[in-house]
């Protein structure tokens, strides 16, 4: 096998000629393509090509088994990493059973609607609760910093099986767009239910019995030898139910900051150096700074996407990114956040962490409410230079989020541990034009990852505290983002399935 590259300018695709004059007449396969900005603009296409007696084995998915009859396994939660271990276990010849809090990935688009428009929050459907978990409705990123987690493809690739377009597995950025992610997430629910698994929607879990009965708050029952819990970043209550059952839990560092918001233009602008086009893609951008030993990097980059809230109670103010699959919107926005670990907060027990994110995102509220916010979910705004120079922005520019802002102090709104280290960051930020007043700040990301662990056995994956269970996830403090969640699902059904033939 031989490797070759070929560079194109953005304007279009490499020839067949092209392609066969580096191939040498050997047989090729397109592996990976991306946009290299760094000097002149250009598409760059890695290939491999395979000679005489080598041979191209395309990756196949593993077979989907029927299990209608089988024993099941309670599956709690419906986002990546449930939706994603629903479906390992089909592979493994095990019932998934998947209790969603929330409903189904088109109902939970009108609680979404009444949060944006009215700033009405329903505790189960929201954007982080619902079919599809938090990702449904956030771009559909799918790239992950960690290939140590399993095989990449067969997420990618199961992804293209219910709907994604096939992109996904050459592209070095692949996304899928919050349009497109719905009927993606309902063909893996069909899927699932035609091979013989369950779902029940509105099913928010109460109690885990040491038999591990699980109970819902609509009162049904499910029983199964084993419990993914798969229930997202956000779910306090289980977390509350887990340390009530006398479970272990433990505090985890996690990100908080803003979100950041520039025109799109700008963003192409500088990374493209003045040579965007109409019909290339939106501009990208990611950094990682060091401030005061603490790591401030971008998060969420969403092009020409738009911002949205992302609370799951009332009186508090969250926001989130998302952008569809054509990336068209005038406006970029991504999260950019300062690491906090456990020993940047005072205090003892397993729920400081969670309980410094809450007060936050409360003091967001009260700040934007005392200024008379017409919206409960307006946010707290700055300019960005304002921000850095501790001013309060005498007006606002134009913004995606529908909601609404209000001019506020976040360098003083937001903690000292954070505030001062985005203010030393912003400046530092090695892309023309991005330090601007141009760019609008709004309060508060927090949401990044889960600020609470729940220890299971490095080898097993089982919960330390109660046989049986097995935490998984954001929510279980061992993934972040679409993909590392997805991994992580599947891991954990290897493992449920590899501790019930042990006892069989």
């Amino acid at each position: 096998m031989k490797e070759f590259e070929i560079v194109c300018p953005l304007t279009r695709e490499p020839r067949l000629k092209e392609i066969e004059a580096k191939a040498g007449g050997m047989k090729w396969v397109l592996k990976k393509r991306s946009v290299d900005a760094r000097k002149e603009p250009v598409w760059r296409y890695q290939y491999e090509a395979y000679g005489p007696g080598e041979e191209y084995v395309p990756y196949a998915l593993p077979e989907y088994l029927d299990v209608h009859g089988a024993e099941p396994v309670i599956v709690v939660g419906a986002g990546p990493a449930g939706m994603f271990a629903a479906l390992k276990l089909l592979t493994l010849g095990l019932r998934p059973v998947i209790l969603e809090r929330g409903k189904n990935v088109h109902e939970r688009k009108f609680d979404m609607a009444k949060l944006s428009r009215d700033g009405v929050v329903d505790p189960d459907s929201n954007y982080c609760y619902g079919e599809g978990g938090a990702g449904a409705f956030s771009d559909g990123k799918l790239y992950t910093r960690s290939s140590k987690r399993g095989d990449l493809r067969e997420v990618l690739h199961q992804l293209v099986k219910f709907g994604a377009s096939k992109d996904i597995l050459i592209d070095a950025h692949p996304h899928i767009g919050s349009d497109k992610l719905p009927v993606i997430v309902e063909n893996i629910r069909n899927f699932i239910v035609a091979h013989g698994g369950e779902y029940h929607f509105n099913a928010r879990v109460e109690s885990i019995g040491g038999d591990l009965t699980v109970k819902t708050a609509d009162g049904k029952e499910y029983r199964a030898r084993r419990v993914i819990l798969a229930t997202g970043h956000s779910a306090r209550d289980i977390y509350e139910m887990l340390a009530g059952m006398g479970g272990a839990l433990e505090a985890k560092g996690f990100a908080m900051g803003v979100r950041v918001e520039h025109p799109q233009e700008k963003i192409n602008w500088c990374q493209y150096h003045g040579q965007w086009k109409p019909g290339v893609p939106a501009a990208e951008y990611s950094f990682v700074e060091q401030v005061d030993g603490r790591g401030v990097f971008s998060f969420c980059m969403c092009p020409g996407g738009i911002l949205v809230p992302s609370s799951t109670e009332e009186r508090t103010v969250v926001l989130n990114g998302m952008s569809n699959s054509g990336r068209s919107g005038k406006f970029a926005n991504a999260g950019v956040v300062v690491q906090i670990e456990p020993e940047d907060v005072p205090g003892e027990g397993p729920f400081k962490l969670m309980d410094f994110q809450h007060k936050v995102e409360r003091d967001m509220y009260d700040y934007a409410q005392s200024q008379g916010a017409g919206n409960p979910m307006a946010a707290p705004a700055q300019r960005m230079e304002d921000f850095c120079l501790g001013k309060l922005s005498k007006s606002m520019p134009p913004t995606s989020y529908h909601p609404g802002v209000v001019s506020a102090p976040l360098h003083e709104l937001l903690p000292p541990i954070v505030a001062q280290r985005l203010q030393k960051a912003f400046p530092r930020v090695k892309m023309r034009n991005y330090y601007t007043n141009a760019a609008l700040l709004l309060g508060v990301e927090s949401r990044t990852s889960s600020p609470v662990r729940i220890p299971r056995d490095p080898e097993t994956l089982e919960y330390l505290s109660l046989p049986g269970i097995y935490p998984c996830g954001e929510g279980a403090g061992y993934s972040g983002g679409i993909v590392s969640s997805a991994l992580d699902g599947i891991n954990v059904a290897v493992a449920v399935a590899a501790s019930l033939s042990a006892l069989d």
